[in-house]
């Protein structure tokens, strides 16, 4: 018993790391895609990576959204690794934007609905005269009762 004693001992001792799960994420990539080869090919690259769960490839858009366990860097290099150009989607919905004409944020080449994502665009939350002339405005539909 004193071998088995000593052995038991040796990988009680063994701490077994465990890996910490990647969080479920959704990634959306922008990607020049002309034809249903490049689609297929784009959509074949991201579909082996490990941790994918789903793919949608929007080709009138140039637009990959992977959803799962993954990390963005590494699907935006598996992208760029068929060839094509690619980055990250820098487009946000148009309706989601306070200021959407500011000077940086359109974008002609953007898909209808959406325009960039750049600070001009976001509204400033120290700025209290866009607050104050929000309430004078017509639009507010309790402009009446402050008057």
């Amino acid at each position: 018993m004193g071998f088995l004693d000593n052995l038991s001992d040796m990988f009680s001792d063994i701490t077994i790391t465990k890996r910490k799960r990647k969080p479920m994420q959704t990634v959306e990539i922008k990607v020049k895609m002309d034809c249903d080869g490049c689609v297929r090919k784009v959509r074949n690259s991201v579909t082996s990576m490990k941790g994918v769960k789903s793919v949608d490839v929007n080709q009138k858009q140039s637009k990959v959204t992977v959803s799962g366990y993954v990390e963005p860097k590494k699907v935006l290099n598996k992208v760029k690794s068929t060839g094509k150009r690619a980055e990250f989607w820098p487009y946000v919905q148009y309706n989601l934007v306070s200021y959407p004409y500011a000077p940086q944020a359109y974008d002609k080449k953007a898909p209808s609905g959406y325009v960039k994502n750049v600070v001009q665009a976001l509204p400033n939350p120290n700025a209290p005269e866009e607050r104050l002339s929000i309430l004078f405005s017509d639009e507010n539909p309790n402009a009446c009762t402050i008057m």
